[in-house]
């Protein structure tokens, strides 16, 4: 019998109603012959109010005591969605991260799955049972409760889908699918049918709200097909899947714009070798990701500035950490800019194609939209920009690039 794994967020879990819903949906779907595996987030912006409460008693909180207090937020969830499904005549189980055998490491707030006990689930599901799983928590070696980080209930999904060699991964959100853009933003951002995992995998790191990078990352890693659709409609969604039909004719697939970001920059750095691998190591060993990293040499190839973004989560800690190695190594000062953004756009076409990139600059410049720093690989050309231009160069490459059409 196969094996469907559906995962539902907070919106689709926000209130009974939709609790009950998403229960008549697993119901449907082992009814349909196949064995279920729910995960479910927290309700609503359970964990934005956990996150707040937090910060009113500690402004600066403990990882630690933080993971021991949101993973609450999906324990009500499972229980309630159990309870659903009981009250609708079939049986159903709900776990804990920590009950499956979800290993992480001790990354408090921003933990990395190492391993799932899958035989557990599998015994419940072997006895008719819809199993439902708290997505965005694990646990360490050594007991201790961790969470995944924002979009954790992704990659808990994912994961499992992998795990048991699924069929299918099935994400349910309250948008029908994956768009061009976001909608919000440019409402004629067109819904795709189906994406590659490398580009998906791009526009979720790039700042797409609907699926979490690292998720996609196990989909790739595994081949679990991953199907993002709607939870209130029974309508089609997109499909995320390894090739595409007609992959080179499509040039750029979407356009993101990420504001979700600061860049921190590092002056007067000594020129020598050795010296930034230093610095990011450090920078590594605090847990922080960076991106988009430049150096400018001057003085004559003595000195430089070093610049890196990372998110505006992490941006306090970089600086931090940027000050104890201005001390360490002998550089001047640390300088943070919170007012930036990034528009990319993406496409695996782009790796045939031809002035795709002299195509993006001319558009943003034509808006007049200025450029700090560029960024490219094989599908992918990023630009940092300043934050007050996000949406104007969004629109605006969206429709450079025809991409309502």
């Amino acid at each position: 019998m196969s094996i469907v794994v559906q995962k539902f967020g907070g919106s689709s879990v926000a209130d009974a109603e939709k609790i009950h819903r998403a229960a008549r949906r697993a119901i449907k779907t082992k009814l349909d012959g196949h064995q279920v595996v729910m995960t479910v987030s927290a309700m609503g912006k359970t964990t934005d109010k956990l996150v707040a409460l937090a910060n009113e008693v500690n402004p600066n909180p403990p990882r630690r005591e933080m993971d021991m207090l949101l993973t609450t937020g999906e324990q009500v969830s499972i229980s309630l969605m159990a309870m659903a499904i009981e009250a609708s005549g079939h049986e159903a189980i709900s776990f804990t991260g920590g009950q499956i055998g979800m290993l992480t490491d001790d990354s408090h707030t921003k933990a990395r799955i190492h391993s799932i006990d899958a035989e557990r689930i599998k015994r419940e599901l072997d006895a008719g049972k819809i199993v439902i799983i708290a997505g965005f928590q694990g646990v360490t070696e050594h007991g201790a409760i961790t969470t995944l980080g924002r979009g954790g209930s992704d990659t808990t999904a994912v994961a499992l889908a992998a795990a048991l060699k699924a069929d299918s991964c099935e994400i349910y959100t309250d948008v029908d699918g994956v768009y061009t853009t976001d909608p919000r933003i440019v409402p004629q951002a067109r819904k795709m049918d189906e994406i590659t995992y490398d580009e998906m995998l791009e526009l979720a790191s790039l700042g797409a709200k609907v699926m979490h990078s690292r998720s996609i990352e196990f989909g790739k890693k595994y081949n679990v097909p991953i199907h993002v659709r709607s939870s209130l409609t029974d309508t089609k969604g997109t499909m995320i899947v390894a090739e595409t039909t007609g992959m080179e004719g499509i040039v750029v697939r979407g356009v993101t714009l990420k504001r979700d970001l600061a860049r921190v920059v590092l002056i007067g750095v000594p020129n020598k070798p050795g010296i930034a691998a230093r610095i990011f190591a450090h920078v590594a060993k605090h847990k922080i990701v960076v991106d988009d990293i430049i150096q400018n040499v001057y003085d004559q190839g003595q000195v430089a500035n070093i610049s890196f973004t990372t998110s505006l989560g992490d941006a306090k800690e970089a600086v931090a950490c940027g000050e104890e190695l201005a001390k360490e190594i002998g550089f001047k000062q640390v300088e943070l800019d919170e007012n930036v953004a990034k528009v990319s756009i993406v496409g695996i076409g782009m790796k045939t194609h031809t002035g795709v990139a002299a195509q993006m600059f001319n558009a943003l410049s034509e808006a007049k939209v200025n450029i700090q720093n560029i960024n490219t690989s094989e599908i992918v050309i990023s630009c940092l920009i300043d934050q007050k231009d996000g949406e104007h160069a969004l629109q605006t490459l969206h429709a450079a690039f025809d991409l309502d059409k």
